[in-house]
């Protein structure tokens, strides 16, 4: 406890010191793109935070990590939540394909993609969804041809999470078409800046439109970006989706730049009123507690199971904490709109709506995607039922 102690009081210190004002509160996060200009200020808290490991503080320090015990980098994330540090960086290339990586990639892989992840200074996008091939990922047709020093892929992927500013894909592709579906699929990698690749956007009701079509007609992966042994990427794929639930299901811990529970108090007095300091309306103020006692006995379950994880990688429980995680970020934007009432229906600033208002409608449409992405509630119930419980199929 002393060595935990003493951490916090130098990272505490650090963090005052080193954390610019314009990288706290609400603003933009880095996602490691080369096509995205960063705020001054959100420029420098990656520097910074890349240089001592902070970006990604678990990972081995050889790559770019900070070499953190799961226990040092929980004070590490708690220190920045207590002075509203943004996460210095975000996306796929840290949640998904970094540790990803560190578990099935070979040396030379290690070392030529992880330190720049954790640098941030290439984003990742997820080449697995297809417009015949989403729930029922296995039955993918986009192929992948081997042409002696690399392979040529032809095909289209949907759903893909940032291609438009996405500098590699990490993609599932069939290489052998005659094997059980299941079997015969490779995990490769691919840059996004070549002519065999086309994206795009998909314009979606909150009106962002992080999501793209992608196309690749005779686009090039080398033979070193085969991830694993060919026509066995189906393990390296399912890993990596539980990386990703991980991450969606709160498992994988980051810093938080805010106390969801207290910005729902203080939207509930700002826009219902308040009464000797309470929420001024019974019922509401009941829905506000049932909602924060569900967050809290959610993120004590999640942090006893990761103490609880010898081995250090995800297993098929995550599957538990998405389903509940998604369900709990949909429940609290729905209960935020709820509480400003038609304020939370904003949809155009020149009518009078303020940011938060806008934000906060933005936020309550957009999450209507969490019980899709990363597995639908109805797949992570399938798992649940079957490798968690152990049910017969």
């Amino acid at each position: 406890m002393a060595e935990i102690e003493e951490f916090r009081a130098e990272v505490s210190a650090w963090l005052k010191e080193n954390c610019p004002d314009g990288a706290r509160g609400p603003g933009q996060i880095p996602n490691g793109s080369s096509k995205i200009t960063l705020e001054p200020d959100v420029a420098l808290w990656l520097e910074r935070c890349a240089e001592r490991g902070y970006t990604v503080p678990t990972w081995p320090a050889e790559y770019g990590g900070g070499g953190l015990s799961p226990q040092f980098a929980k004070v590490l994330y708690e220190e920045m939540g207590a002075i509203k540090a943004r996460s210095p960086l975000v996306g796929m290339g840290t949640s998904m394909i970094g540790p990803t990586l560190l578990e099935y990639g070979t040396d030379e892989q290690k070392a030529r993609h992880v330190p720049q992840i954790a640098r941030g200074e290439v984003q990742w996008c997820q080449g697995y969804s297809e417009p015949n091939a989403g729930s029922d990922l296995a039955a993918l047709s986009t192929k992948a041809e081997d042409q002696g020093d690399h392979y040529l892929i032809n095909g289209q992927k949907i759903w893909t999470s940032g291609a438009a500013t996405a500098d590699w894909m990490f993609i599932l592709v069939r290489t052998d078409p005659d094997a059980p579906k299941h079997e015969g699929i490779s995990f490769m990698l691919l840059t996004m800046d070549q002519p065999g690749v086309t994206t795009k956007p998909i314009r979606l009701i909150s009106g962002s439109s992080p999501f793209c079509e992608t196309f690749f007609d005779n686009a090039v992966a080398k033979k070193e970006d085969l991830v694993g042994e060919l026509n066995k990427g189906w393990t390296v794929g399912k890993r990596l989706l539980q990386f990703e639930r991980s991450g969606i299901g709160g498992l994988g811990g980051g810093a938080r730049a805010a106390n969801p529970g207290a910005t729902l108090v203080k939207v509930a007095k700002e826009y219902i009123g308040e009464e000797d300091g309470k929420i001024a309306d019974t019922g509401l103020r009941c829905k506000v507690t049932n909602l924060n006692m569900n967050r809290a006995a959610f993120q004590i379950t999640a942090q006893r199971a990761n103490e609880e994880n010898k081995s250090g990688t995800p297993g098929a429980a995550t599957s538990i904490f998405k389903l509940f995680g998604a369900a709990l970020q949909q429940d609290g934007a729905e209960l935020k709109r709820e509480l400003m009432g038609f304020r939370g229906l904003g949809a155009h600033e020149e009518v009078g709506f303020t940011a938060d208002e806008l934000l906060a409608t933005e936020e309550w449409l957009h999450l209507r995607t969490t019980t899709i992405y990363g597995g639908s509630n109805e797949i992570q119930a399938n798992i649940i039922a079957k490798r968690v419980l152990g049910l017969p199929e």
